[in-house]
Order: C-alpha cells, then sequence, then structure tokens
C-alpha cells in the first residue's frame, strides 16, 4: 500500500494558515533583519561567565602571564556576539510601520555593547561580593571556588546581572531572554528590571521570584521559596492591567526572608529585619522587626496522667 497524503495535513495547514488563527501570535519578521538566537545569547553569557570568573569557565589555561590575552580574546568575542543579539533585540521589537534601517540599529547596538561591555569590571566586584557573602553565609561550603562552580544562586545572579546591566542601556528583550535562561537553569526568576544591591545571596534557591519593580538593599539573605511579588492589579478604563507603575516589595538592607516567605505589593521591609518561614505579608515593616507565625497552643488531655 502506497503512502497516500493524509487528509488532516492538508485541513491542518489551511486552519493554521488563516490570518485569524496565528495574528495575535505571529511575528512579522522582515526582510533582512536579524532574528534573537537562544543559542547564540547562551553562548555570550557562557563568554561572559568566562571572563567574569576566570578560570573557573571554559577550557583555556589561565596564568597570570597570559590572563591579559585570554581575557583580550574572549572580550573581543563576547563584544561581537553580544552587538548581534542586541541588534537582533532593537528589530524585533521595532514598530514596523515605521521604516528604521537595519544600519541605524545595527549602529545603536554598537554602541549599547561598548557600553555594557565598560562596566564588565563593576559588574565583576559586585558579584565578588555576592560570592563571598555566599561563602560566609553557608558553612556546608568548602569553598569559594564551589560557591561559583555549584550554588544556582550565582548562575542565576550572574545571568540577572548582566541583564539588569542590558536593560538599564534600554536594551529591548534580550535582558529578559537573559533572565529567563537562568530560570530554566535553576528555578530562580528575577526580573531584570529589580534593583538589588551588594552583597546578595539566595541559600538553596529553587522556587525564588524577585518581581519587575522590586528594590532589594544591600546584605540581603533569601531562602527558598521567597516571593517578592505583586497584590491585585489595578486596571485602566478598559479593564486592562496598568502596567509601570511600582507593585513590588522594597527590602532594606541587612533583611533575611526565610523560606515560602510570601512578601507582596509595595510595602517596605525595614533595615535588619528577619522574616521567617511560611508567613504571608502586605504591610510595612518597621525596621529590626521580627515576624514570624504565630503558633496557636495546644491542650492536651492524657486519660492516664489526667492532663
Amino acid at each position: 500500500m502506497k503512502d497516500k497524503y493524509p487528509i488532516e495535513l492538508a485541513q491542518a495547514i489551511n486552519e493554521l494558515s488563516n490570518e485569524k488563527s496565528y495574528r495575535s501570535v505571529c511575528h512579522r519578521h522582515m526582510h533582512g533583519q536579524p532574528m534573537p538566537s537562544l543559542n547564540i545569547l547562551s553562548e555570550t553569557v557562557d563568554l561572559l561567565r568566562e571572563i567574569l570568573f576566570p578560570g573557573y569557565f571554559g577550557d583555556s589555561e589561565v596564568r597570570r602571564e597570559s590572563i591579559r590575552y585570554y581575557l583580550g580574546v574572549n572580550t573581543e568575542r563576547a563584544f561581537n556576539l553580544l552587538k548581534g543579539q542586541i541588534q537582533a533585540g532593537l528589530c524585533f521589537a521595532c514598530n514596523h510601520d515605521e521604516e528604521i534601517s537595519v544600519e541605524i540599529h545595527r549602529d545603536l547596538a554598537f554602541d549599547m555593547a561598548r557600553r555594557f561591555i565598560a562596566q564588565l569590571p563593576e559588574i565583576r566586584r559586585i558579584l565578588t561580593t555576592d560570592v563571598e557573602v555566599a561563602f560566609l553565609g553557608d558553612p556546608a561550603a568548602q569553598s569559594k571556588g564551589e560557591i561559583i562552580f555549584c550554588y544556582p544562586a550565582i548562575r542565576a545572579i550572574t545571568n540577572y546581572r548582566i541583564a539588569h546591566a542590558l536593560l538599564k542601556l534600554d536594551v529591548p528583550l534580550i535582558p529578559r531572554m537573559i533572565s529567563e535562561m537562568a530560570h530554566s537553569e535553576t528555578g530562580i526568576d528575577i526580573h531584570p528590571r529589580a534593583e538589588i544591591g551588594e552583597s546578595f545571596t539566595i541559600d538553596h534557591g529553587t522556587g525564588v521570584v524577585i518581581g519587575a519593580t522590586s528594590i532589594i538593599g544591600n546584605n540581603v539573605k533569601l531562602y527558598q521559596g521567597v516571593t517578592l511579588g505583586a497584590k491585585s492589579f489595578p486596571l485602566d478604563e478598559n479593564g486592562n492591567p496598568i502596567k509601570g507603575i511600582p507593585r513590588h516589595p522594597i527590602v532594606e538592607d541587612d533583611v533575611i526572608i526565610y523560606a515560602q516567605a510570601t512578601i507582596l505589593g509595595r510595602i517596605t521591609i525595614g533595615k535588619g529585619s528577619v522574616i521567617g518561614g511560611n508567613v504571608w505579608v502586605t504591610n510595612n515593616i518597621p525596621s529590626g522587626s521580627k515576624i514570624v507565625q504565630f503558633k496557636h497552643r495546644e491542650s492536651l488531655y492524657n486519660e492516664g496522667a489526667g492532663i
């Protein structure tokens, strides 16, 4: 029996080709414009990680006498890969009703990539504080190298700090792709728009969510399952959520938030506070507070002892 072209295929193709079906989920790609690539962006982030933590990632041996060459080669390659992805993000995000040439996007991407690379020393400095506080705060860690190699928090925070720097340069789409790469790899969801200070750490990390308008101070520690989220969204006159307004918490310096705590809304957790596990916080917390679950005293009756 010869293979026949199934009629179901023809029907599915006809339905999928109907404009009503694809209108809201189809990207209108313009001829000659590059498209963002998850594979290339992943390679770029891996290369940036290799630059930020030399000797820990990649195949090349790092020695003091050759480190300038090593970093020079990798930084130039990262710059070229990144400017290509930034250009693709600019093209992807542009309004096709406006005729903006590929050359304009190419020049803008060059400038954005240049300014980002200039920030790498500062990004490394801040990441060093993140590694330091993670090592000092975890008695199970045997070395800072173990923190850099193995801890999902450092991988997620590194992606966040890269993505945040790009977003501050007004790079579209690419920062969110970078943060979602870490989300997929670690289970830690940090929006690149969040503002996070130095010496930041997340213990274990799985299930942590940090919303876009969150502000986190210095020396803050979160445990697994913590949510810095929003309450209900205000709606406009058409019933659509109003975007761009601050709706996530402010966490001041030296705060510890334990596992599964949920902090919602534009509230402030005051400096030096400790938020216990599994609590739900929707009001401002004064500095130096300790918030824990209320425990009900249970009255037990034992027939033999009369208690």
